[in-house]
């Protein structure tokens, strides 16, 4: 029941129809929807968000860019000891295997997933070049496509993903 109401009002917070959060929207909300969704995600798989975890995800969360793991450690801890580089790839990975984080490989960077959808799915980031924002979306009809072709050459795709680059609706106005 959070699940969904954390995902449906992130979703009214970013506009219909849109993959990339308004200039002005409730970013606040945004990040405590987000963070609820991942508790009850965690709660619902016996699993247990840790401060760490919670910490990376919040980094990660408090903006809509990618950022690499050692700008998370230096986020997580802005003026005290920072935590080790293992524990912050520990937490990513964690996150990673439960869906709330996604990592830009082209940008060998992570970002939070803020958006509901089933592991496995075919997942478009679409990456603004002027503000940095990425923006997860997803086509059915591009899954199938890549997955026929796929099918075709008797290929069986790990991590489904594809990077776009360009510029965000918000960017392409000014």
């Amino acid at each position: 029941m959070a699940r969904a109401k954390a995902t449906e009002a992130t979703a009214h917070d970013k506009g219909e129809g849109t993959v990339f959060p308004a200039p002005g929207h409730d970013h606040d909300r945004c990040t405590s929807d987000a963070m609820a969704v991942a508790e009850a995600r965690c709660s619902e798989r016996g699993q247990r968000l840790t401060p760490i975890r919670k910490d990376v995800l919040g980094a990660l969360l408090a903006s809509h860019q990618p950022l690499g793991a050692y700008e998370i450690m230096e986020r997580v801890a802005p003026s005290g000891p920072r935590p080790a580089p293992i524990t912050v790839y520990r937490a990513l990975e964690f996150l990673r295997e439960n869906g709330l984080v996604h990592r830009i490989e082209s940008r060998n960077a992570f970002v939070a997933c803020v958006h509901s959808h089933v592991a496995g799915d075919l997942v478009v980031f679409l990456i603004c070049e002027r503000c940095g924002t990425v923006g997860e979306a997803s086509s059915s009809e591009v899954a199938s496509t890549v997955k026929s072709a796929a099918d075709a050459a008797g290929f069986t795709p790990k991590s489904p993903v594809i990077e776009v680059s360009g510029i965000c609706t918000h960017c392409g106005k000014g």
